[in-house]
């Protein structure tokens, strides 16, 4: 049930940043980070990341209520989570501190990814046959 319940939290979650980013580039990146989109090249590259994130909710959703999805599931998001946090961090170093809320981002793909990983281990765990079982 815990699986589920955190696989469920991520996704609900994550839909609203893929919509942030890519139902109306121009508008919502604007009023969030004030970032002017103002060419197809840039719009296409919001949608298609938005696209990735609806894909990801769709995974943890299928994980969430498919039992034999779960594992994969979760190492989807710890992936997609660190992953994310990894080139933030990158970005962090190379390019200085951007706004409050991408930083508050990272933080949160840190902690939703960690906690991913050790839910995984803990289901790999209980599967293994133990020593006198």
């Amino acid at each position: 049930m815990k699986y589920r319940i955190f696989l469920i939290v991520c996704s609900v979650g994550l839909a609203p940043i893929a919509l942030s980013y890519g139902a109306k580039p121009s508008a919502t990146l604007d009023a969030f980070f004030g970032i002017t989109v103002d060419t197809v090249n840039l719009a296409h590259i919001m949608r298609a990341v938005m696209g990735l994130y609806i894909a990801m909710v769709a995974l943890w959703l299928w994980g969430a209520f498919c039992k034999r999805m779960e594992g994969p599931a979760l190492v989807a998001c710890a992936v997609f989570m660190l992953g994310l946090a990894a080139g933030r961090i990158l970005s962090f170093v190379i390019d200085g501190l951007p706004h409050w809320l991408l930083i508050v981002y990272a933080a949160l793909e840190i902690v939703l990814g960690s906690i991913a990983v050790i839910l995984y281990k803990e289901k790999v765990s209980d599967k293994t046959p133990h020593v006198g079982s």
